[in-house]
């Protein structure tokens, strides 16, 4: 069977700081976050796509403006778990995998950078 792998990148800015954590970044400080969303296509449409870029782009955003410049630690689920680039690549997977409503079509990864040098990519029910 055919898959077809879909990228997009989106970003935003926002604080946090990581409790409990022995360094610099339990203080307050920002990043201007990158996100990649990796969507799984099993079928193509009657256009021949798998999803239009355009629609995987604006789910993407709903998610990530949510977080966009606001101090992350005031969030929901951030106010219970440290808001780190695991925890923000998880949370984006879920809430990007919830706004799908397809069939043959699913989030495979997503990847949080959180500058040019650091990024997590976070996944399920891979081997």
């Amino acid at each position: 069977m055919a898959t077809y792998e879909l990228r997009v990148v989106t970003e935003f800015a926002a604080a946090h700081s990581l409790r409990g954590y022995p360094g610099s970044c339990s203080r307050l400080h920002g990043h201007n976050w990158k996100v990649e969303i990796e969507i799984r296509a099993d079928e193509l449409d009657e256009t021949g796509m798998g999803m239009d870029f355009r629609e995987i782009r604006k789910i993407a955003r709903e998610v990530t403006d949510r977080l966009d410049h606001r101090y992350l630690n005031e969030l929901e689920p951030f106010t219970e778990i440290n808001p780190t680039a695991e925890n923000i690549a998880a949370h984006c997977f879920h809430e990007i995998g919830a706004r799908i409503d397809r069939p043959a079509v699913s989030v495979q990864a997503v990847t949080v950078w959180e500058n040019d040098r650091a990024c997590v990519r976070y996944t399920e029910g891979e081997a």
